[in-house]
């Protein structure tokens, strides 16, 4: 069974083609790949990107496919790579895959948008081509994220194991391989899965780099296997295959399921940077400096209602700007509630050192206390509670945050204002280019060449 399972699998990404593909995905498909440029330019500059950048330019090698925002042409492995990190820079992209109406975390886009543009760069293929690759490897990728039951509290990231299989489906289906290449893409890539959370609790540059790892995984074995190089005959149901190794439980059927006829792919667009689980105290403290005039001088306290999840995750952890400042501001609650308070709003400047370090930031993050009080069962539900001097009470409550793809999705023009908010930030691209590639990317699958699209996203 487990070896039919896996060949089913790879026969759906070698065989599927563009015309069968239902509308709403591969309208879905372009406003993903529009969330993750965007991403990835607005990311282009942020802590540690250019310290990759300029490693892999010192390694240099055969000009296949471009790094976007900067322009040099490398081997397509090493461009994917580079672009997913810029993409993850402020943990911003498009993520998590519904099952069953539950969001179920993951960050598998901002992989498989820069796998997909790198290697139909290098083959010289147009929007159709890459709108195929691209949703057969989200629907891989997310079946074998679903099939895993998938925690947060496992310890693994997700962007370094499943990802993997992901950027592997869209190498090997845009390099044409048979099916024996690409079952043995699979057997390779396995045995270079890898990321923990430690990167996150710690406050890394590292965080992001799974994310890069993953894409160049799966270029390299994808065209590691077209020359004839085998791998493990089942890379997920072997004795020490994936499932069994990486997953305490897992549900194979999510496998199979309706392959063919459902995709399943990232379908959260944020509406904020930063981990989704500090989003519900971003809302609950939006709520409240709009509706009242807060001094933060005159704050007392300040109490945050979450799930025993949250508290005991990352993002729940007392905050210290640390060694990689962004790093850690990116995945914190009490940084984002002291932030608004103090600002008014969320913007993507607020992530970066100088912002970060503020002194009053400190100050604030001080009056905050988390209690484990909201149920369980809403993972991202909060409340939040702002006790001033004067025994004045704030209080605010969010059951799902906004940006939720069953709830409170975001609308096709907010994702196209927040492609142009990452362009703006940045300064790097050109305005009028950004423009003419949103419209390209918007009418993806009229280009012959995905070149025409790469060419507007370097920077002048």
């Amino acid at each position: 069974m487990s070896t039919r399972v896996i060949e089913q699998l790879a026969m759906h990404i070698l065989e599927t083609d563009f015309d069968t593909l239902p509308k709403e995905a591969v309208e879905h498909a372009k406003y993903e790949i529009i969330d993750v440029v965007g991403c990835l330019i607005g990311g282009a500059k942020a802590s540690g990107c250019e310290m990759v950048l300029d490693l892999v330019r010192e390694w240099g090698g055969k000009k296949e496919a471009c790094i976007l925002v900067y322009g040099n042409s490398v081997p397509a492995h090493n461009a994917a790579m580079v672009n997913s990190i810029m993409t993850r820079s402020f943990d911003y992209e498009i993520n998590s895959p519904y099952y069953a109406s539950k969001r179920i975390p993951s960050h598998t886009s901002g992989t498989t948008v820069p796998t997909a543009f790198a290697m139909a760069e290098l083959e010289s293929l147009g929007g159709k081509e890459l709108i195929a690759a691209l949703t057969l490897g989200d629907d891989i990728a997310s079946r074998i994220l679903i099939a895993s039951n998938y925690s947060l509290e496992s310890g693994w990231d997700a962007v370094g194991t499943v990802n993997m299989f992901g950027a592997t489906a869209i190498a090997g289906r845009i390099l044409k391989l048979n099916l024996y290449e690409m079952l043995n893409s699979f057997g390779i890539v396995v045995n270079q899965l890898a990321g923990t959370f430690q990167s996150i609790y710690d406050g890394t540059h590292s965080f992001k780099l799974a994310q890069g790892l993953a894409a160049r995984a799966g270029i390299f074995s994808a065209r590691l296997a077209s020359k004839g190089f085998t791998g493990v005959k089942d890379a997920l149901f072997s004795k020490y295959g994936y499932f069994n190794m990486y997953c305490r439980t897992y549900n194979p059927g999510v496998l199979t399921e309706e392959l063919g006829d459902k995709f399943y792919v990232d379908r959260l667009f944020k509406p904020y940077p930063g981990c989704m689980g500090n989003h519900g105290a971003i809302d609950c403290a939006l709520q409240l400096v709009h509706g009242a005039n807060i001094n933060v001088e005159e704050v007392e306290e300040i109490t945050v209602g979450v799930t025993p999840l949250i508290l005991d995750l990352f993002v729940g952890q007392p905050f210290d700007p640390g060694e990689v400042a962004q790093a850690t501001a990116l995945f914190n609650i009490r940084y984002n509630i002291a932030s608004i308070l103090l600002r008014k709003e969320i913007k993507l400047e607020y992530f970066t050192d100088k912002f970060v370090r503020e002194p009053q930031i400190m100050s604030l993050v001080g009056r905050i206390k988390l209690v484990p009080k909201m149920s369980p069962e809403k993972m991202l539900a909060t409340d939040m509670s702002i006790k001033m001097k004067s025994g004045q009470q704030f209080n605010a409550c969010v059951d799902v945050p906004k940006g939720d793809a069953v709830c409170s999705p975001l609308t096709r023009l907010e994702i196209k204002d927040k492609f142009r908010s990452n362009v703006a930030f940045s300064q790097t691209v050109k305005i009028e280019n950004a423009e003419k590639a949103l419209d390209m990317l918007e009418n993806l699958e009229q280009v012959d060449s995905i070149t025409d699209v790469v060419k507007l996203l370097i920077a002048e």
